[in-house]
C-alpha cells in the first residue's frame, strides 16, 4: 500500500525461468508436509524417478535446509524445507533404513527397500555429521539392466564392432576405466546382458549391486567381515565360473587375483580408476603387477566418460569464438559454429536433457603388447595410425554435431 509499481520489461526466458522456480518452490512446501504422512518418502521417490533423479541430497545450513536432485550428473536444488522439519525427516528415513536415530556424531549407512507404484526401490542411505546437522544422501538403485544394450550407450560403429570382438575371447581381461559416475557400471552390465546364457556361468562382485539381471549370480561387498574384492575373487574361482565381473579394481591383490583368474581360463571384466585407456597399463605397473602379465591376459582397455545432451528445444545457435575453448586448442575448419545451453521448462532450466556416453577403446595387439613389455608409454602414432578414436576426438565431434555444448566437453579437450 502506498509504494509506486514501475514496470520494466524482461525477456521471456527469464520470466519463464523465475515462474518455474517459485513454482518449484511451492510445490516443495506443499510435498514436504507429506512428511507427516506416512508415504512423504514414496512421493518424493515418484518426483525424483519422473524426472531422471540418482540421488536426492538433504542438507543442513544455518537459515535455511535444502533437498537437491541429481539431474543428468549435476545437482539442483528442488525443496526447502522448514528448519523445524527437517529433523524429523531425518529420523524418518533413518529409522526405515536401520541406522540409530540416537546416533548424530558419526556417519552411517544403510538401506531401504521400499515398493512403490508396483515398482521396487532399492535405496543406499548414508548420513554425515556437519556443522549445522546431519546430511543424507538417498542413492537410487531401481535399476533394472534387462532393458541395457550397448547399442544405446554411445559406441560409435567402428567401436561397438571391436569392442564385441575383444569380449568374444573366453579369457582374458576387459577393463573400462573413468571417474566415479562416469557409467563405468552401465556398460559392464550392457556387457554382461550380452554375454549372458544358460550355458554360462557368471558371478559379479559388487559394491554396491547398482543392477539386478535375472541369470547373474551377484555377491555385494561386505568388507567389515571380510568379504572383499580380492577374497571372494578367490572363493570364485572354487565356483566353477565363466565370466566373473569385479565391480572395481582397487588394489595389487584384487589385480592379481584378477589376473590369476584370466591365466586360468576365465573372462574377467573389470573397471579402474585412469584418465585414458592407455593410462590403465601404468595404472596396473605402478601397483606391482608384471608387464608380461598384463600384456598377456589384457584384451581390450576402455575409457569413458558421460557428456549432458543439449535441450533441443531451448540450445542456441552461435559462432565460434576462441575464448570458449582451452588455451591452445586448434579449432578445425569445420567448426564455424557452435550451440550453448539457454534453459526452458522441458530440460528444468537446465539446458541438457540426458546424457550421452563417449568412448576410447584400444584392443591389445601383438604392437602394443611389444610397447607394454617395453613400458613404452607414447602410442600417440599408433592410435592416429590404426584410427582410433581418443576421448578428445569423440568428445569434439560431439560438439560440431550441436549434441552437446563446448562448456561440457571442455575438460575432455584439454590435452
Amino acid at each position: 500500500m502506498g509504494k509506486k509499481v514501475i514496470l520494466r520489461q524482461e525477456k521471456e526466458d527469464l520470466i519463464e525461468n523465475y515462474l518455474f522456480k517459485n513454482y518449484r518452490q511451492q510445490q516443495s512446501k506443499t510435498t514436504e508436509r507429506l512428511e507427516y504422512q506416512n508415504d512423504f518418502l514414496e512421493t518424493l521417490l515418484l518426483t525424483a524417478q519422473d524426472i531422471g533423479c540418482s540421488d536426492i541430497h538433504f542438507e543442513h545450513y544455518e537459515e535455511t535446509c535444502r533437498v537437491r536432485f541429481r539431474l543428468d550428473g549435476k545437482l539442483k536444488e528442488h525443496y526447502l524445507i522448514p528448519l523445524e522439519e527437517y529433523p524429523i525427516i531425518v529420523n524418518k528415513i533413518k529409522i526405515k533404513a536401520g541406522l540409530d536415530i540416537s546416533e548424530k556424531r558419526l556417519p552411517q549407512d544403510g538401506r531401504i527397500t521400499i515398493k512403490v507404484a508396483q515398482q521396487e526401490f532399492d535405496i543406499r542411505v548414508s548420513s554425515l555429521p556437519t556443522l549445522y546437522g546431519e546430511k543424507l544422501v538417498l542413492r537410487i538403485l531401481n535399476k533394472d539392466a534387462s532393458e541395457i544394450v550397448l547399442e544405446d550407450l554411445g559406441f560409435t560403429d567402428t567401436e561397438l564392432a571391436t569392442y564385441k570382438e575383444s569380449i568374444k575371447n573366453p579369457n582374458g581381461i576387459v577393463l573400462i576405466s573413468g571417474p566415479t559416475g562416469s557409467g563405468k557400471t552401465t556398460t559392464l552390465y550392457a556387457t554382461l546382458k550380452l554375454l549372458n546364457d544358460t550355458k554360462i556361468n557368471i558371478l559379479t562382485i559388487e559394491d554396491p549391486i547398482e543392477y539386478t539381471l535375472e541369470g547373474i549370480n551377484q555377491v555385494q561387498l561386505k568388507e567389515n567381515i571380510g568379504l572383499d574384492f580380492a577374497s571372494t575373487l578367490r572363493t570364485f574361482l572354487r565356483q566353477d565360473p565363466d565370466i566373473i565381473m569385479v565391480g572395481e579394481i582397487r588394489d595389487v591383490n584384487t589385480a592379481n587375483m584378477a589376473i590369476r583368474a584370466a591365466l586360468t581360463g576365465h573372462l574377467v571384466l573389470s573397471t579402474i580408476h585412469t584418465n585414458s585407456a592407455w593410462s590403465t597399463i601404468s595404472r596396473l605397473i605402478d601397483m606391482g603387477i608384471p608387464a608380461f602379465l598384463i600384456a598377456s591376459t589384457l584384451n581390450v582397455s576402455v575409457a569413458q566418460r558421460l557428456v549432458r545432451k543439449l535441450c533441443p528445444h531451448c540450445k542456441q545457435k552461435i559462432e565460434v569464438s576462441k575464448d570458449v575453448f582451452p588455451s591452445g586448442f586448434d579449432i578445425p575448419d569445420k567448426l564455424t559454429s557452435h550451440y550453448i545451453p539457454r534453459g526452458c521448462n522441458t530440460c528444468h532450466h537446465t539446458g541438457y536433457i540426458g546424457r550421452k556416453a563417449i568412448y576410447e577403446i584400444i584392443p591389445i595387439t601383438k604392437d602394443l603388447i611389444a610397447n607394454i613389455k617395453g613400458n613404452v608409454l607414447d602410442i600417440g602414432e599408433y592410435l592416429k595410425e590404426h584410427n582410433i578414436h581418443t576421448l578428445k576426438d569423440n568428445a569434439l565431434e560431439l560438439v560440431i554435431k550441436g549434441t552437446t555444448s563446448v562448456g561440457e566437453a571442455y575438460s575432455l579437450l584439454t590435452d
